[in-house]
């Protein structure tokens, strides 16, 4: 955490239209705490515009209420077999940018398996070994839940762990 001041809250995203993960953590001189973490979201009865503007709407509420100095997010990947996932991934994750830029936060993406790299050591890590790495790494008793808020977790962690390192996009 060379990079990163005393002080400093980022916001880790791990985007979805129904579900939206999110943590922030604030640096602190010893390490880094949980500020709050939680979900935005969507209602996967309404048409893909109404469950976008959810998105968006939630994901600024949260920055407003919470302050970030910047946004990790979780990069697209597309299984070729799930194209259509991954466009839909998109218009989330646009969103959520969206609502960033707005708020001239600087955002900076991750790959799930660089991710998953620097948390567990294995880019292709299970959900349970990364959610144990999180309870770890973040000293909690249980594992957050839903799974998206403990992706949402280990995105701002790993940008931490690299010192802010990355490239904003």
């Amino acid at each position: 955490m060379s990079k990163l001041r005393v002080g400093e809250r980022i916001l880790g995203i791990d985007p979805g239209l129904n579900i939206t993960g999110y943590g922030l953590l604030e640096v602190l001189s010893l390490g880094v705490r949980v500020v709050e973490a939680g979900v935005v979201r969507g209602s996967d009865r309404r048409s893909l515009e109404r469950r976008l503007k959810e998105v968006y709407s939630g994901i600024g509420e949260v920055i407003g209420s919470l302050h970030p100095t910047c946004i990790a997010i979780e990069e697209l990947y597309s299984h070729y077999e799930r194209p259509r996932t991954a466009i839909l991934m998109g218009h989330a994750r646009g969103v959520i940018c969206l609502a960033a830029v707005e708020n001239e936060i600087p955002i900076h993406p991750y790959a799930a398996t660089r991710i998953k790299k620097i948390l567990t050591g294995n880019g292709r890590a299970p959900k349970p070994q990364m959610q144990l790495a999180i309870c770890r790494e973040l000293k909690l008793e249980k594992s957050p839940e839903p799974p998206d808020v403990a992706d949402a977790l280990a995105i701002a962690l790993c940008h931490c762990y690299l010192g802010g390192r990355e490239q904003a996009a």
